[in-house]
C-alpha cells in the first residue's frame, strides 16, 4: 500500500527523512482492527518524529500520522483515537501508553489498524476531512480549556500563536462555548482570521492585554512563557502542552506565580471519552475544524514543508 513514512532521523533537515512509496499492508491482530483511511491531518508531532523524538532508529521505517478518519471492516464511518494503550485494550495493561507512529505504525497509508477499542463512530454531520483533524490538535486544545483550565462560559483566555492546530482550535472552541477569547501573533493577517474565528481581540505577540485572563493556553513555550505568566489574574491558570519556539525560557517568572498564586498545569492529548464529547460537540453545534490546506497523499511532501515554515493557518489534511 502507498504510505508517507520515516525512513531516516535527521534533526537538523527533517524532511529529508521522509519518504513516500509502499509499504507492507497491516495483518491481522487479535483484538485489532484495520481502518481503510479516507482522511488524515498533520501534526507537529510528525514533524518531531523526523528528528527522532518519541521514534528511535531501531523503529524505522515508521509510516506517520496521529489522526484518521475512514471506514472500517463493515463500512462504518469512524475516527481514531489515537493513544495506545490508555486502557490496556488491545496491548495489555502493563504497556505504557504511546500515541500512533511512537510503537505502531501510523495513519499516512491506504490502511492503518489500531486497537478495536481506539475506533470512535464519525458524526455524519462532519466530513472525513473535518473528522481528522480532531484526535490530536483539537482534542488537545479541549482537554485544556475545559478539564484542565476548568474554564466556565463568561470567562476570557489567552490563546498564544493563533495559527497553529491547537491554537485555532482553542479560538474556535472557546468562543463557540462562550468564552471571552484573545489572541496574539506575529502576523497580521493570522490575528485578522484569529477575530474572524471568535476572537475578541487578536493583538502581536507580547502586547499587553486590555485585561488580564482567568485562563492562558500555551503552546508556544519559550518565546511566550513571561507574556503568559504576566496575562493571568491572581489565581489564573497557564496550561502548557508544547513549547515551538523552545523548552528554556530567559525568565522563569517565578516570583508572580507563587505571589500571585497562579497554577501551572501540563497538558497531554485527551482520554476516549473527551474526544467522544468534542465529537458530539462541533456535531451539535455546527463547529468545524479550520483547515488550511488539502492535498493527495502522494504530496504529503508539500504538507510537511508548510507545516516546517510555519505558514498555514489551521489544519494541512492529506486524503487517500
Amino acid at each position: 500500500m502507498f504510505a508517507a513514512y520515516a525512513a531516516r532521523i535527521d534533526r537538523d533537515q527533517p524532511l529529508n527523512g521522509l519518504e513516500l512509496g509502499e509499504r507492507p499492508a497491516p495483518g491481522a491482530r487479535p483484538g485489532w482492527t484495520t481502518v481503510n483511511v479516507k482522511a488524515a491531518s498533520l501534526n507537529h508531532h510528525d514533524l518531531w518524529s523526523l528528528r527522532g523524538v518519541g521514534l528511535g532508529e531501531e523503529a524505522l521505517p515508521m509510516i506517520l500520522g496521529c489522526d484518521a478518519a475512514g471506514t472500517d471492516e463493515d463500512g462504518n464511518e469512524v475516527v481514531l483515537h489515537s493513544v495506545i494503550g490508555q486502557s490496556g485494550h488491545g496491548v495489555g495493561p502493563d504497556e505504557p501508553r504511546s500515541i500512533l507512529t511512537e510503537r505502531y505504525q501510523g495513519t499516512f497509508a491506504e490502511q492503518v489498524t489500531v486497537p478495536a477499542w481506539n475506533v470512535l463512530p464519525k458524526p455524519k454531520e462532519l466530513s472525513f476531512a473535518e473528522a481528522a483533524c480532531l484526535p490530536t490538535a483539537w482534542l488537545t486544545a479541549y482537554r485544556m480549556l475545559f478539564t484542565n483550565a476548568g474554564v466556565r462560559p463568561g470567562d476570557s483566555v489567552l490563546v498564544q500563536g493563533a495559527g497553529g492546530g491547537v491554537a485555532t482550535a482553542a479560538i474556535v472552541l472557546g468562543a463557540a462555548a462562550g468564552l471571552r477569547v484573545f489572541a496574539t501573533s506575529r502576523s497580521e493577517d493570522k490575528r485578522k482570521r484569529a477575530v474572524e474565528l471568535g476572537a475578541e481581540a487578536a493583538l502581536p505577540s507580547g502586547e499587553r492585554l486590555p485585561e488580564r485572563v482567568d485562563a492562558v493556553i500555551e503552546t508556544v513555550g519559550a518565546a511566550t512563557w513571561s507574556h503568559s505568566v504576566k496575562s493571568l489574574k491572581p489565581g489564573g491558570t497557564l496550561v502548557i502542552s508544547g513549547a515551538t519556539s523552545g523548552f528554556h525560557p530567559e525568565r522563569t517568572e517565578l516570583n508572580r506565580i507563587f505571589f500571585l498564586e497562579l497554577k501551572v498545569v501540563g497538558s497531554t492529548m485527551g482520554s476516549k471519552d473527551e474526544l467522544a464529547s468534542l465529537l458530539n460537540f462541533c456535531a451539535a453545534k455546527g463547529v468545524r475544524p479550520v483547515i488550511d490546506t488539502t492535498l493527495p497523499l502522494d504530496r504529503a511532501r508539500e504538507g510537511f514543508a508548510k507545516l516546517a515554515e510555519g505558514e498555514m493557518f489551521g489544519k494541512v489534511v492529506l486524503t487517500v
